[in-house]
Protein backbone atom coordinates (compact mmCIF):
# COMPACT_ATOMS: atom_id res chain seq x y z
CA UNK A 1 0.00 0.00 0.00
CA UNK A 2 2.83 2.48 0.84
CA UNK A 3 4.25 1.61 -2.29
CA UNK A 4 1.10 2.43 -4.19
CA UNK A 5 0.89 5.64 -2.49
CA UNK A 6 3.95 6.84 -3.01
CA UNK A 7 3.33 6.60 -6.89
CA UNK A 8 0.39 8.54 -6.52
CA UNK A 9 1.96 10.99 -4.56
CA UNK A 10 4.62 11.58 -7.56
CA UNK A 11 1.94 11.23 -10.44
CA UNK A 12 0.65 14.39 -8.46
CA UNK A 13 4.23 15.89 -8.43
CA UNK A 14 4.65 15.33 -11.79
CA UNK A 15 1.44 16.72 -12.88
CA UNK A 16 2.56 19.88 -10.61
CA UNK A 17 6.03 20.04 -12.97
CA UNK A 18 4.53 19.30 -16.13
CA UNK A 19 1.97 21.89 -16.12
CA UNK A 20 4.10 24.88 -14.56
CA UNK A 21 4.84 26.36 -17.61
CA UNK A 22 1.06 26.62 -18.66
CA UNK A 23 0.34 30.22 -16.46
CA UNK A 24 4.15 30.86 -17.83
CA UNK A 25 2.82 31.19 -21.46
CA UNK A 26 0.44 33.87 -20.51
CA UNK A 27 2.85 36.46 -19.62
CA UNK A 28 2.70 39.36 -22.07
CA UNK A 29 5.53 41.93 -23.39
CA UNK A 30 7.91 40.51 -21.19
CA UNK A 31 11.52 39.47 -22.09
CA UNK A 32 12.29 35.63 -20.63
CA UNK A 33 14.83 36.96 -17.71
CA UNK A 34 12.34 38.97 -16.23
CA UNK A 35 9.29 36.32 -16.02
CA UNK A 36 12.06 33.40 -15.09
CA UNK A 37 13.04 35.38 -11.91
CA UNK A 38 9.95 36.42 -10.66
CA UNK A 39 8.86 32.25 -10.77
CA UNK A 40 11.93 31.87 -9.41
CA UNK A 41 11.23 33.72 -6.27
CA UNK A 42 7.82 32.27 -5.77
CA UNK A 43 9.40 28.39 -6.59
CA UNK A 44 12.60 29.07 -4.79
CA UNK A 45 12.31 31.28 -2.11
CA UNK A 46 9.16 31.48 -0.62
CA UNK A 47 7.51 28.38 -1.25
CA UNK A 48 10.14 26.13 0.17
CA UNK A 49 9.98 27.98 3.31
CA UNK A 50 6.03 28.47 3.15
CA UNK A 51 6.00 24.86 3.12
CA UNK A 52 8.69 23.75 5.63
CA UNK A 53 6.91 25.81 7.62
CA UNK A 54 3.48 24.42 7.38
CA UNK A 55 5.24 20.79 8.54
CA UNK A 56 7.45 21.94 11.10
CA UNK A 57 6.17 21.92 14.28
CA UNK A 58 5.61 25.20 15.41
CA UNK A 59 9.05 27.01 16.72
CA UNK A 60 11.14 24.76 15.26
CA UNK A 61 12.24 25.09 11.66
CA UNK A 62 14.62 27.75 13.17
CA UNK A 63 16.44 25.47 15.00
CA UNK A 64 16.15 22.73 12.75
CA UNK A 65 18.00 25.98 9.81
CA UNK A 66 20.73 26.70 12.40
CA UNK A 67 21.47 23.14 13.10
CA UNK A 68 21.79 21.22 9.84
CA UNK A 69 24.88 20.17 9.03
CA UNK A 70 27.25 22.69 7.42
CA UNK A 71 28.98 20.22 4.81
CA UNK A 72 25.47 19.27 3.93
CA UNK A 73 24.16 22.82 3.55
CA UNK A 74 27.25 23.64 1.61
CA UNK A 75 26.71 20.31 -0.85
CA UNK A 76 23.19 20.91 -0.60
CA UNK A 77 23.44 24.44 -2.07
CA UNK A 78 26.58 23.54 -4.80
CA UNK A 79 24.23 21.20 -6.13
CA UNK A 80 21.26 23.17 -5.84
CA UNK A 81 23.21 25.50 -7.47
CA UNK A 82 24.51 23.66 -10.66
CA UNK A 83 20.90 22.04 -10.66
CA UNK A 84 19.38 26.00 -10.91
CA UNK A 85 21.79 26.14 -14.04
CA UNK A 86 19.81 23.02 -15.49
CA UNK A 87 16.92 24.48 -14.27
CA UNK A 88 17.08 28.11 -16.38
CA UNK A 89 18.25 26.12 -19.14
CA UNK A 90 15.78 23.67 -18.74
CA UNK A 91 12.62 27.09 -19.17
CA UNK A 92 15.07 28.02 -22.51
CA UNK A 93 14.54 24.44 -24.25
CA UNK A 94 10.68 24.41 -23.86
CA UNK A 95 10.91 28.07 -25.35
CA UNK A 96 12.47 26.95 -28.19
CA UNK A 97 10.78 22.91 -28.43
CA UNK A 98 7.88 23.07 -26.70
CA UNK A 99 6.42 21.28 -23.57
CA UNK A 100 6.42 17.78 -24.85
CA UNK A 101 9.21 17.51 -27.07
CA UNK A 102 11.71 19.76 -24.52
CA UNK A 103 10.96 18.21 -21.38
CA UNK A 104 10.67 14.82 -22.96
CA UNK A 105 14.62 15.37 -24.52
CA UNK A 106 15.84 17.31 -21.17
CA UNK A 107 14.37 15.10 -18.79
CA UNK A 108 15.74 11.80 -20.59
CA UNK A 109 19.24 12.60 -19.86
CA UNK A 110 17.79 13.67 -16.50
CA UNK A 111 16.61 10.68 -15.56
CA UNK A 112 19.69 8.71 -16.60
CA UNK A 113 22.00 10.34 -14.70
CA UNK A 114 19.97 10.92 -11.60
CA UNK A 115 19.03 7.29 -11.52
CA UNK A 116 22.06 5.18 -12.21
CA UNK A 117 24.97 7.70 -10.61
CA UNK A 118 23.53 7.83 -6.63
CA UNK A 119 23.64 3.93 -6.50
CA UNK A 120 26.83 3.69 -8.33
CA UNK A 121 28.61 6.69 -6.18
CA UNK A 122 26.94 4.85 -2.62
CA UNK A 123 27.99 1.00 -3.82
CA UNK A 124 24.71 -0.03 -3.91
CA UNK A 125 23.99 -0.50 -7.32
CA UNK A 126 25.72 -4.59 -7.04
CA UNK A 127 23.43 -5.19 -4.20
CA UNK A 128 20.41 -4.73 -6.16
CA UNK A 129 20.78 -7.49 -8.69
CA UNK A 130 20.77 -10.14 -5.12
CA UNK A 131 16.90 -9.86 -4.49
CA UNK A 132 13.75 -10.09 -6.43
CA UNK A 133 12.44 -6.61 -5.85
CA UNK A 134 15.74 -5.28 -6.80
CA UNK A 135 15.94 -6.68 -10.16
CA UNK A 136 12.31 -5.44 -10.59
CA UNK A 137 13.29 -1.71 -9.59
CA UNK A 138 16.23 -1.87 -12.18
CA UNK A 139 14.21 -3.48 -14.58
CA UNK A 140 11.47 -0.46 -14.15
CA UNK A 141 14.19 1.64 -14.33
CA UNK A 142 15.32 0.22 -17.54
CA UNK A 143 12.08 0.28 -19.72
CA UNK A 144 11.38 3.94 -18.07
CA UNK A 145 14.18 5.05 -19.68
CA UNK A 146 13.06 2.97 -23.04
CA UNK A 147 9.99 5.05 -23.13
CA UNK A 148 11.45 8.10 -22.75
CA UNK A 149 14.01 7.75 -25.59
CA UNK A 150 10.72 6.09 -27.67
CA UNK A 151 9.00 9.91 -26.64
CA UNK A 152 12.03 11.58 -28.15
CA UNK A 153 11.69 9.33 -31.44
CA UNK A 154 8.41 10.76 -31.58
CA UNK A 155 9.53 14.22 -31.61
CA UNK A 156 11.92 13.95 -33.72
CA UNK A 157 9.00 12.27 -36.25
CA UNK A 158 7.48 15.39 -35.87
CA UNK A 159 10.07 17.43 -36.66
CA UNK A 160 10.38 15.23 -39.70
CA UNK A 161 6.42 15.91 -40.58
CA UNK A 162 5.78 19.20 -40.11
CA UNK A 163 6.59 22.35 -42.36
CA UNK A 164 8.41 25.33 -41.35
CA UNK A 165 5.14 27.31 -40.57
CA UNK A 166 3.26 24.26 -38.94
CA UNK A 167 6.30 24.06 -36.63
CA UNK A 168 6.63 28.27 -35.89
CA UNK A 169 2.57 27.91 -35.01
CA UNK A 170 2.34 24.91 -32.48
CA UNK A 171 5.55 26.75 -30.90
CA UNK A 172 6.19 30.42 -31.80
CA UNK A 173 10.32 30.39 -31.39
CA UNK A 174 10.60 26.90 -32.06
CA UNK A 175 14.54 25.60 -33.36
CA UNK A 176 15.32 22.47 -33.55
CA UNK A 177 19.26 21.98 -33.06
CA UNK A 178 19.57 24.96 -30.29
CA UNK A 179 16.54 23.38 -28.53
CA UNK A 180 18.26 19.91 -28.50
CA UNK A 181 21.33 21.55 -27.53
CA UNK A 182 20.32 23.50 -25.06
CA UNK A 183 17.96 20.38 -23.64
CA UNK A 184 20.40 17.94 -23.80
CA UNK A 185 22.65 20.17 -21.49
CA UNK A 186 19.70 21.04 -19.22
CA UNK A 187 19.10 17.46 -18.49
CA UNK A 188 22.57 16.66 -17.69
CA UNK A 189 22.65 19.70 -15.18
CA UNK A 190 19.18 18.51 -13.90
CA UNK A 191 20.39 15.41 -12.77
CA UNK A 192 22.12 17.29 -9.59
CA UNK A 193 18.72 17.57 -7.75
CA UNK A 194 18.93 13.97 -7.33
CA UNK A 195 22.65 14.49 -6.06
CA UNK A 196 21.20 17.42 -3.98
CA UNK A 197 18.38 15.92 -2.25
CA UNK A 198 21.05 12.36 -1.44
CA UNK A 199 23.12 15.20 0.44
CA UNK A 200 20.26 17.11 2.34
CA UNK A 201 19.36 13.69 3.82
CA UNK A 202 21.37 14.69 7.45
CA UNK A 203 19.09 17.71 7.23
CA UNK A 204 15.89 15.34 6.77
CA UNK A 205 17.34 13.11 9.79
CA UNK A 206 17.65 16.19 11.91
CA UNK A 207 13.83 17.30 11.14
CA UNK A 208 12.22 14.01 12.12
CA UNK A 209 14.57 14.36 15.50
CA UNK A 210 12.57 17.64 16.29
CA UNK A 211 9.35 16.33 15.49
CA UNK A 212 8.96 16.17 11.98
CA UNK A 213 6.51 13.52 9.94
CA UNK A 214 8.86 11.10 7.43
CA UNK A 215 6.57 11.60 4.51
CA UNK A 216 7.81 15.26 5.20
CA UNK A 217 11.33 15.03 6.39
CA UNK A 218 12.87 16.34 2.84
CA UNK A 219 11.10 19.50 3.19
CA UNK A 220 13.52 21.98 5.02
CA UNK A 221 16.13 20.44 2.74
CA UNK A 222 14.70 21.60 -0.21
CA UNK A 223 15.14 25.35 1.77
CA UNK A 224 19.28 25.34 1.09
CA UNK A 225 18.75 23.41 -2.57
CA UNK A 226 16.04 25.70 -3.74
CA UNK A 227 18.50 28.64 -2.15
CA UNK A 228 21.55 27.66 -4.27
CA UNK A 229 19.65 26.94 -7.10
CA UNK A 230 18.30 30.99 -7.02
CA UNK A 231 21.61 32.03 -6.85
CA UNK A 232 22.93 30.91 -10.11
CA UNK A 233 19.45 31.89 -11.66
CA UNK A 234 20.02 35.13 -10.11
CA UNK A 235 23.02 35.77 -11.46
CA UNK A 236 22.14 34.85 -15.29
CA UNK A 237 18.70 37.07 -14.88
CA UNK A 238 20.57 39.67 -13.58
CA UNK A 239 23.08 39.77 -16.70
CA UNK A 240 20.59 39.20 -19.07
CA UNK A 241 18.67 42.43 -17.71
CA UNK A 242 21.41 44.52 -17.95
CA UNK A 243 22.75 43.30 -21.41
CA UNK A 244 19.46 43.48 -22.76
CA UNK A 245 18.26 46.84 -20.57
CA UNK A 246 15.55 44.03 -20.09
CA UNK A 247 14.07 46.15 -17.26
CA UNK A 248 12.93 48.90 -19.44
CA UNK A 249 10.93 46.61 -20.97
CA UNK A 250 9.51 44.94 -17.85
CA UNK A 251 8.55 48.49 -17.22
CA UNK A 252 6.88 49.49 -20.05
CA UNK A 253 3.45 47.61 -20.13
CA UNK A 254 0.49 49.07 -18.17
CA UNK A 255 0.19 48.39 -14.75
CA UNK A 256 -2.63 45.71 -15.02
CA UNK A 257 -0.37 44.36 -17.83
CA UNK A 258 2.93 44.26 -14.95
CA UNK A 259 0.54 43.07 -12.16
CA UNK A 260 -0.88 39.90 -14.51
CA UNK A 261 2.24 38.97 -15.67
CA UNK A 262 3.75 38.67 -12.14
CA UNK A 263 0.91 36.82 -11.15
CA UNK A 264 0.93 34.28 -13.96
CA UNK A 265 4.92 34.11 -13.37
CA UNK A 266 4.49 33.77 -9.81
CA UNK A 267 1.77 31.07 -10.15
CA UNK A 268 3.54 29.41 -12.45
CA UNK A 269 7.33 29.12 -9.98
CA UNK A 270 4.31 27.87 -7.03
CA UNK A 271 2.98 25.53 -9.33
CA UNK A 272 6.83 24.13 -10.27
CA UNK A 273 7.35 23.68 -6.27
CA UNK A 274 4.83 21.43 -5.40
CA UNK A 275 6.43 19.01 -7.80
CA UNK A 276 9.18 18.45 -4.97
CA UNK A 277 6.61 19.07 -2.04
CA UNK A 278 4.71 15.68 -2.94
CA UNK A 279 8.13 13.93 -4.65
CA UNK A 280 9.53 14.42 -0.97
CA UNK A 281 6.55 12.60 0.33
CA UNK A 282 6.34 9.85 -2.73
CA UNK A 283 10.09 8.95 -2.11
CA UNK A 284 9.38 8.78 1.86
CA UNK A 285 6.92 6.11 0.90
CA UNK A 286 8.68 4.07 -1.50
CA UNK A 287 11.49 3.70 1.25
CA UNK A 288 15.38 4.40 1.53
CA UNK A 289 16.66 1.63 -0.31
CA UNK A 290 14.94 2.60 -3.86
CA UNK A 291 14.56 6.74 -3.02
CA UNK A 292 16.91 6.07 -6.38
CA UNK A 293 14.12 4.64 -8.45
CA UNK A 294 11.69 7.52 -7.07
CA UNK A 295 13.88 9.67 -9.27
CA UNK A 296 12.94 7.66 -12.48
CA UNK A 297 9.33 7.21 -11.35
CA UNK A 298 9.04 11.10 -11.01
CA UNK A 299 10.72 11.96 -14.16
CA UNK A 300 8.36 9.05 -15.94
CA UNK A 301 5.20 11.00 -14.67
CA UNK A 302 6.48 14.80 -15.66
CA UNK A 303 7.07 13.79 -19.39
CA UNK A 304 3.38 11.40 -19.18
CA UNK A 305 1.28 14.55 -18.36
CA UNK A 306 3.97 17.20 -20.48
CA UNK A 307 3.06 15.09 -23.66
CA UNK A 308 -0.28 15.14 -22.58
CA UNK A 309 -0.43 18.57 -21.93
CA UNK A 310 1.57 18.92 -25.38
CA UNK A 311 -1.54 17.18 -27.31
CA UNK A 312 -4.15 19.77 -25.32
CA UNK A 313 -2.11 22.51 -26.43
CA UNK A 314 -1.88 21.24 -30.00
CA UNK A 315 1.41 20.92 -29.69
CA UNK A 316 1.21 18.18 -32.10
CA UNK A 317 -1.05 19.43 -34.22
CA UNK A 318 -0.72 18.41 -37.75
CA UNK A 319 1.82 15.24 -36.67
CA UNK A 320 0.81 12.03 -38.98
CA UNK A 321 -0.74 8.61 -37.50
CA UNK A 322 2.48 7.03 -37.04
CA UNK A 323 4.26 10.07 -35.17
CA UNK A 324 0.94 10.10 -32.65
CA UNK A 325 1.44 6.30 -32.35
CA UNK A 326 4.93 6.42 -31.44
CA UNK A 327 3.91 9.03 -28.74
CA UNK A 328 1.53 6.98 -27.17
CA UNK A 329 3.07 3.85 -27.27
CA UNK A 330 5.72 6.29 -25.12
CA UNK A 331 3.05 7.36 -22.85
CA UNK A 332 1.76 3.62 -22.40
CA UNK A 333 5.82 2.36 -21.65
CA UNK A 334 6.13 4.94 -19.06
CA UNK A 335 3.37 3.71 -17.16
CA UNK A 336 4.48 0.23 -17.75
CA UNK A 337 7.74 1.33 -16.32
CA UNK A 338 6.22 2.76 -12.83
CA UNK A 339 4.06 -0.27 -12.01
CA UNK A 340 7.14 -2.49 -12.57
CA UNK A 341 9.13 -0.02 -10.12
CA UNK A 342 6.44 0.06 -8.03
CA UNK A 343 5.82 -3.73 -8.19
CA UNK A 344 9.58 -3.69 -6.85
CA UNK A 345 9.24 -1.31 -4.08
CA UNK A 346 5.96 -3.38 -2.98
CA UNK A 347 7.92 -6.79 -2.43
CA UNK A 348 11.00 -4.83 -0.71
CA UNK A 349 8.24 -3.16 1.26
CA UNK A 350 6.61 -6.88 2.16
CA UNK A 351 9.78 -8.78 2.86
CA UNK A 352 10.57 -5.94 5.08
CA UNK A 353 7.43 -5.88 6.82
CA UNK A 354 8.30 -10.04 7.88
Amino acid sequence: MNALLGIVLHAIGGLCAASFYIPIRKVKQWAWESYWIIQGVGSWILAPFLFAWLVVPKGNLGEILVNSPSDSILYAMLFGALWGIGGLSFGLSMRYLGIALGQSVALGFCTTFGTIIPPIYSGSLGEMFGSTSGVLTLVGVAICLAGIVTAGYAGTLKEKGLSAEEKLKAVKEFALTKGLLIAVFSGIMSSCMAFAIAAAKPIADLSMSYGVAEIYQKNVGFIFIMGGGFISNLIWCVYLHVRNNSLKTMLAPKFNVQAMNTMWAFAGGVTWFLQFFFYGMGASKLGEKYDFASWSIHMAFIIIFSNVIGLMLGEWKGSNKKTITMLMLAILILIISTAVIGWGAYIEGGVAGH
